[in-house]
């Protein structure tokens, strides 16, 4: 499952939620420390895994 990494504009908390596509579309995101919606979606970085023989 896709791993998405928020931080709240109103405590600056960083927080990762991980969430299927489907899940994420419905989904209302709020901060486990203060419990604000105002949360920004952060640009984080991804490692696939393939089953291929190097």
């Amino acid at each position: 499952m896709p791993t998405y990494e928020y931080k709240c504009e109103a405590c600056k908390e960083e927080f990762t939620l991980i969430m299927s596509f489907s899940e994420r579309e419905n989904a209302k995101v709020e901060c486990p420390k203060c419990q604000s919606d105002k949360v920004k979606q952060l640009i984080s970085t991804f490692t696939s895994k393939t089953s291929r023989k190097s």
